[in-house]
């Protein structure tokens, strides 16, 4: 395979596609084809290298393809060397949807031959790609994950009644119980449930300086929704708000949320917010296949759509297998589920920065 300097400028000249690494005076131009291309997702925007790099300290190699000074692909990249985990470039960490983001096949293609060049390069263990649709079929790939997308009606009565029987009685019950719902202007709330829910999971918590740098980075297109009972926190939610589109992606409750259905009343009310504002597509995320979440969104009338997660192989032999479902973490799990809480919460960002 050819190869050239990292970073630098290459040329397609068929097609007279130039690729470059995101500068900062291109973010605008970036976010800008992002929103306007339909396969580009919320993880694509370039907030992502502000946060990634400033939190976790990864480099970051953000591909945009140009044909005559316009932007027609773009594909967000992190490179995470670990001595655990393995050196890889992932598209997007800690972002379940990624890969390339192009207006045409040619620009798709010149991206695509770039960031396998990039990859051997760098001289990583794997590139991955994490894809609602598939793209390299010839790769190695895992069929983990699935999504839940779902279009949701302008009425909110109707969203209701959209809701299977069993579970719109639950979302009745949070009703019934006096839940109520708020947003949030800071992350410790939502940090303190957030924590405490994945040490529960036997999992590291990101850093609390991540929630507030994606508040930052994104603004008004990242919000917390607190669920109180009696004046007391008992369920919250970070959601990120794209094109018409309501994406919840981290969550936390108490343990005692449960017998309140605080957990459906907090979705409800984020579909509620979300429809009266505007929003037609309510995005549940990813949940592996198998598991308790997967079982929950699949009884709010979601359908899952298996996700496309493809890896080039370059000095790896197999695809990586970084998730609690892997028997090789069960003693870790067990073990740190044990922590007292402000261990858990200093240890924890050493080790999910590297699992991206």
């Amino acid at each position: 395979m050819t190869s050239r300097p990292v970073g630098t400028v290459s040329s397609i000249d068929s097609s007279q596609i130039r690729i470059n690494l995101l500068a900062p005076a291109d973010f605008e131009k970036w976010d800008a084809f992002v929103t306007s291309c339909p396969e580009a997702t919320f993880f694509h925007r370039a907030g992502w290298k502000t946060v990634i790099e400033n939190v976790f300290g990864h480099r970051t190699h953000y591909l945009l393809a140009e044909r005559n000074g316009i932007i027609v692909a773009v594909l967000p990249l992190t490179e995470i060397k670990s001595r655990l985990f393995g050196h890889s470039l992932v598209s997007n960490a800690f972002c379940v949807y990624g890969g390339i983001a192009a207006a045409d096949e040619d620009a798709r293609n010149a991206l695509d031959n770039h960031a396998q060049e990039l990859a051997h390069q760098l001289d990583v263990g794997h590139l991955e790609y994490r894809q609602l649709k598939p793209f390299h079929t010839d790769w190695a790939s895992k069929d983990l994950y699935c999504t839940f997308r779902k279009a949701i009606d302008p009425d909110p009565e109707q969203n209701m009644l959209a809701i299977p029987r069993k579970q719109r009685a639950m979302v009745r019950k949070g009703i019934k119980n006096g839940l109520t719902s708020e947003l949030d202007s800071g992350v410790d709330r939502f940090f303190s449930l957030f924590a405490d829910n994945v040490k529960r999971h036997g999992t590291p918590a990101l850093p609390k300086r991540y929630f507030s740098m994606l508040c930052e980075v994104f603004g008004k297109d990242c919000e917390i929704l607190s669920v109180l009972h009696e004046g007391r926190l008992v369920s919250s939610v970070l959601t990120f708000y794209f094109r018409d589109e309501v994406l919840p992606y981290y969550a936390g409750d108490l343990e005692s949320a449960r017998h309140l259905a605080a957990n459906d009343f907090k979705y409800w009310e984020l579909m509620r917010r979300g429809c009266e504002r505007g929003y037609r597509i309510f995005d549940y995320g990813r949940s592996k296949l198998g598991t308790g979440q997967y079982a929950f969104k699949k009884n709010w009338g979601f359908e899952p759509t298996p996700l496309h997660y493809e890896y080039y192989l370059v000095n790896a032999t197999s695809v990586p297998e970084h998730n609690p479902l892997n028997p090789k973490y069960r003693l870790f799990i067990q073990l740190w589920r044990t922590l007292p809480m402000p261990i858990a919460n200093a240890l924890g960002p050493h080790i999910v920065k590297n699992l991206g």
